[in-house]
C-alpha cells in the first residue's frame, strides 16, 4: 500500500491525515453540488475531517493509555451517529422521495474520515475515486435500463374512486401486472382523487401510446408516468 507509514503517530502523518480528509470530503461535496444536490462541500468536508478527528483521538487515547480501551468504539459511534444529518438531507414531497444519494454520500464522507484518520489512506482515497466515478456511470446505466424497462409508475387523477376500481380491471384485460398502487382521497369537496399505480406493460404496447390511451378512458382526468 502506498500509505502504509501514515498509520504511524507522527505531527506530519497527523496533519497530512486531516488535510487528505478534508480534500477527499471537499470532492464529493463539489460533485453533489455541482448537481445542485444537498451535502455541498463544506458539509462533506465538515463530515469527513471530524471524522478523521475522532479516529486520531482514538488512536491517540490508544497510545496514551494501551489496553485500557477499544479504538473502534469511537469508530461505531461515528458511523451510527452521523446519520442524523443525511435524514436532515432527506425530503419527502408528496409521493416522491429525495435527498437519499445525498444522505448516502454524507454518510460515506464519515466513513472516509474514519478510514483516513487511522491511517488507511490507501482505502480512502480509492473509495473516493470509485463513488465519484460510480456516481456519474450509474445515471448513464440506469437510463439505459429503465428506458427498456416495462415497468411504469402511473400518476392517475380521476373524478372518483370507482374510476380507479375501473382502471385496474382495464389494465387486467390488457394483460397488465399491477405491482402496488395507492389511493389518495381528497381533502376536501370538489378535488379530484389521486391514484399511484406500478404496473407491467407487455411488450405489444408502446408505453406512449399506451399512456395516451388510458387518459381516453372516461372519468379520468389526468394521467402521466412518475
Amino acid at each position: 500500500m502506498f500509505f502504509t507509514s501514515l498509520t504511524e503517530w507522527t505531527p506530519g502523518n497527523l496533519l497530512l491525515r486531516m488535510v487528505v480528509s478534508f480534500v477527499l470530503g471537499a470532492l464529493i461535496g463539489i460533485d453533489r453540488g455541482a448537481k445542485k444536490r444537498g451535502g455541498g462541500a463544506r458539509t462533506d468536508a465538515a463530515v469527513c475531517l471530524g471524522s478523521a478527528l475522532v479516529m486520531m483521538t482514538a488512536q491517540y487515547v490508544g497510545i496514551t493509555f494501551p489496553g485500557k480501551t477499544d479504538i473502534t468504539r469511537l469508530a461505531a459511534q461515528v458511523v451510527s451517529g452521523v446519520g442524523f444529518l443525511g435524514a436532515g438531507s432527506i425530503i419527502v414531497s408528496g409521493h416522491q422521495v429525495k435527498g437519499l444519494t445525498s444522505a448516502a454520500s454524507i454518510w460515506i464522507c464519515a466513513c472516509i474520515g474514519i478510514a483516513t484518520g487511522i491511517g488507511f489512506v490507501d482505502g480512502a482515497v480509492i473509495l473516493t475515486l470509485i463513488l465519484l466515478v460510480g456516481l456519474h456511470l450509474l445515471p448513464l446505466i440506469e437510463e439505459r435500463v429503465y428506458y427498456y424497462s416495462r415497468y411504469i409508475r402511473l400518476y392517475v387523477e380521476v373524478r372518483e374512486s370507482g374510476t380507479v376500481a375501473m382502471l385496474l380491471h382495464q389494465l387486467k384485460i390488457d394483460g397488465c401486472k399491477v405491482d402496488m398502487y395507492d389511493i389518495e382521497r381528497p381533502g376536501t369537496q370538489g378535488q379530484s382523487f389521486t391514484a399511484l399505480i406500478t404496473v407491467h406493460i407487455p411488450w405489444r404496447f408502446s408505453k406512449e401510446e399506451y399512456l395516451k390511451s388510458l387518459g381516453e378512458l372516461d372519468g379520468i382526468l389526468f394521467v402521466d408516468t412518475m
